[in-house]
């Protein structure tokens, strides 16, 4: 594909380019903090990860119900003593789409450093 032609077609040997392999409910700033905060521990609590990401209840709330309704973390609420916790896990799928979103920007910075 040339640059200076941005009508070019991609030929069928080429391959696609790395952005194409992000994935948009994974991509976003938040949801990408929660998946990677998530993959450093067995679970994180809804409070530890509202402080890392800098983001309030609601917000956090809000990508955590994207990430659950698309399989990729799973929510379990309890108790810590007498205080209501939520806790948030990765589950397989999310493991293996933040491996795949990691290989993508992989790919882009690869692809940008000429190797």
């Amino acid at each position: 594909m040339s640059v200076e032609d941005p009508i070019a077609v991609q030929d069928d040997d080429e391959e696609p380019h790395p952005t194409q392999g992000l994935d948009d409910t994974v991509h976003q700033r938040v949801r990408l903090g929660i998946l990677t905060v998530a993959r450093e521990a067995d679970r994180v609590e809804f409070g530890f990860l509202k402080q890392q990401l800098a983001v309030t209840d609601g917000n956090l709330s809000r990508h955590l119900k994207v990430l659950e309704d698309s399989g990729l973390i799973g929510i379990e609420k309890g108790y810590a003593g007498r205080r209501p916790r939520t806790w948030i896990s990765l589950t397989r799928e999310g493991a293996q789409a933040l491996d795949a979103e990691l290989r993508a920007l992989r790919a882009l910075v690869q692809r940008l450093e000429g190797r």
